[in-house]
């Protein structure tokens, strides 16, 4: 009688995040031009912002670019969960398991995180060659990255569960991230825009993580008490977001 007990709990306690840390590792083994094209999509808008913008807007766009290639994280978790969900069928076995859709969130956003890392190291240390910045800028930084990871993997999650085709996957994965990254002041300041678009972009979160970075860095003039409120603002949107994408996502299919 105890033999029943015994494996239920271990297979409760199973090592998920190992599991989809592999992988995403394999991959980066099987294909590297995985972890080259999260590097190239950025540096696209960075040339152009090279070659028409004032240089001293440069290494704000570079800080863009790091927040920008973990927003876009969100459009590889949906591609990912989609997958797994109408042509895999994983989400079935998930389901049926003692997998909760909380644990699925962090292993795919996990999963996705590792061919995006090389990307976020190669725009950081660009960064680090452009202007000076302190250990507590870099966790700044790596915190807003953080946030944004898990945020925008729980929107992916949740479109995923809307979608009936793999075919809607890449016109609709390009449309909102890209959109949102764009929206977002990631590769521009704030100030620079019409005052109904910057309205706008304030209901964004991403936003708030551009602001916060900007500031820590020094490349845009602020207050510790503005700083205080832009990370306020980014976490509770954050956490809004993040509950309100797990309400959407779709755990069982109909």
């Amino acid at each position: 009688m105890a033999a029943p007990g015994i494996l239920g709990d271990a297979s409760r306690t199973g090592r998920v995040l190992p599991a989809f840390a592999i992988i995403g590792w394999r991959w980066i083994s099987r294909n590297v031009m995985v972890a080259i094209v999260p590097v190239l999509l950025p540096f696209f808008f960075l040339y152009f912002l090279w070659l028409i913008a004032p240089r001293e807007f440069f290494p704000l766009a570079v800080a863009g670019a790091i927040l920008f290639t973990t927003q876009n994280i969100g459009s590889w978790v949906f591609s990912d969960a989609t997958y797994n969900r109408i042509e895999l069928r994983l989400q079935d076995i998930f389901v049926a398991s003692p997998l909760t859709k909380l644990r699925y969130l962090f292993g795919v956003a996990l999963s996705n995180l590792i061919p995006a890392a090389p990307a976020i190291v190669v725009q950081a240390v660009l960064l680090a060659s452009l202007i000076p910045v302190s250990p507590g800028a870099w966790i700044v930084l790596f915190g807003a990255v953080f946030v944004l990871w898990i945020l925008f993997s729980a929107i992916g999650l949740a479109i995923s569960s809307r979608v009936r085709s793999p075919r809607e996957v890449w016109p609709v994965g390009n449309l909102i991230f890209t959109t949102l990254g764009i929206l977002s002041p990631l590769y521009y300041p704030i100030s620079i825009l019409p005052e109904a678009w910057q309205a706008v972009a304030r209901f964004l979160p991403a936003t708030y993580a551009a602001l916060l970075v900007q500031g820590a860095l020094g490349l845009r003039s602020t207050s510790p008490s503005e700083m205080v409120l832009d990370a306020a603002l980014l976490l509770v949107s954050a956490a809004v977001g993040v509950v309100l994408a797990m309400r959407l996502y779709r755990w069982r299919d109909r």
